[in-house]
Order: structure tokens, then sequence, then C-alpha cells
């Protein structure tokens, strides 16, 4: 077998763990009826029991494609995610930078372990009536995340965490830059302080990731202020039914 073919079955096999297709564990959710279905857990429309990542197979592979595409390319810059929940996409950023033996690249885990911030519609009325804050299955905590990177052993030195509510944590992070940039803060307010914070790190050539774009209208808001803000127009690419891509150019 060829190194590029056992680098292949490898990152597979990390999707199919991550996504646990393997044991097809049943969804949390109350709208998915209580059992797997892998055409609900393709396009990331259920939230799993023990997977651990939420964003489904369309997603998860986008982003393996864009992280190896910078790889390959020599796009300069760390992967960041901010809002990881169970640490699924980290880990497979993670996974990525072992396959093809990079040491000198961070995955950096922004995330308030503490679920989704309660609206403020004095700051962001766009926000108004979000009630993710009161879902108990977001909020993970920092050791559930490192526990699971080491399930996959790969919880070392190039993963770091930036614990905190992003206004706090993401203005002042030691990230110099950055060529992968997947935002999932679900809220208006999140995905604004998440790309205002770290856009500018982002290499020419590198990524912009955004989660929830389709399922979220503030979401989609915060994106389009923010462009029309830098007055810049994306070129934005469709993943599936929600996630969308940019390349920066």
């Amino acid at each position: 077998m060829s190194e590029s073919n056992a680098r292949e079955l490898y990152l597979d096999l990390v999707e199919r763990c991550l996504l646990n297709t393997i044991y097809e564990d049943p969804p949390q959710d109350p709208w998915s009826g209580g059992r797997f279905r892998s055409e609900v857990r393709e396009i990331g429309k259920d939230w799993p029991s023990k997977a651990h990542t939420m964003i489904g197979q369309k997603r998860l592979s986008n982003l393996r494609q864009l992280c190896t595409q910078v790889v390959k390319n020599g796009i300069p810059g760390d992967f960041i995610e901010t809002g990881i929940w169970r640490g699924g996409s980290c880990i497979l950023m993670r996974a990525v930078l072992k396959a093809y033996e990079i040491a000198d690249r961070v995955v950096w885990c922004a995330d308030s372990f503490e679920g989704l911030p309660p609206p403020g519609p004095s700051r962001f009325p766009q926000d108004t009536g979000d009630t993710l804050h009161n879902q108990a299955p977001l909020r993970i905590s920092p050791e559930e995340v490192e526990s699971n990177f080491r399930k996959y052993d790969l919880f070392d030195g190039q993963v770091r965490f930036l614990k905190g509510w992003f206004k706090d944590t993401l203005p002042s992070a030691p990230i110099e830059r950055l060529a992968v940039l997947r935002l999932d803060g679900d809220m208006y307010q999140s995905t604004m302080e998440g790309i205002s914070a770290l856009y500018e790190k982002v290499s020419s050539g590198g990524y912009v990731i955004v989660d929830d774009y389709g399922a979220v209208p503030g979401c989609r808001q915060a994106i389009s202020d923010f462009c029309r803000a830098k007055r810049f127009n994306p070129n934005l690419q469709q993943i599936d039914w929600t996630g969308v891509y940019w390349q920066k150019t």
C-alpha cells in the first residue's frame, strides 16, 4: 500500500469514528425520532448521543478537503474552529496535520465550554428570541473535549484551547496567521465576534467556513453585515443545506 493510500484510509476511518457511522448511535434531539438514519447524519441534521461531531459527513469531508489543500499548497497559518461542541472538527484538523506529518501548525479550539450566550438584544437585536443558550446538550466541558482528543491519540502541544466567551478570548488570542477559519457559533453575536476578531489573520489563499449560514438567519446576517462593512463580496460555495465556505484572495 502506498503512503498516500494509507493516509487516506486513516482519515476515512477518523471521519467515520467522529460521525459514529460505525456504531450508528441514536440522536438525542427531539425531532429525529430517536433512531439513527444515515441520510440525516450525512447532512448533519441530528444531534448525536455519542458521536464527537454533529456537522455531518458533507461538512466534515469539506473541512478535511480544505485543510488538506492548504497543507499541499503551502498556505501559511494555523487552523481554528470557533464553537467546537465535543471537538470533532478540531480532532479532524489535528488528524490531517498528523497524516501529513505537519509539526509547525496549531489547531485552536475556541469555545465557552458553557454553551451559547444568552441573547443581548441591546447590542445584538438580531439574536432576539434565540433560545440555544437553554440547550444543555450544547454545554461540553474542556475535560470531555480533551478526553475525546485522547481517544484518537491526538492531544498534544499542537492542540490549544481558548476557553471563554469569544468577545473575551478571540481579540487577544496569540494567533499570528490562519489557513482555515471555521465559524460555528450559531448566533449573530458569536459569528460576528468570531469573524471580526480573526478574518484579518486569514492568509491569502486560506479558507473561511461558516457552519450555520443556511440554518440560522442571525448567522447569515452577521456574515452579510461584516462583508458589507469590509466592502467585499465573497464567492460563497455551498457545502450542504447550511454550510458554506469561501477562499480568501
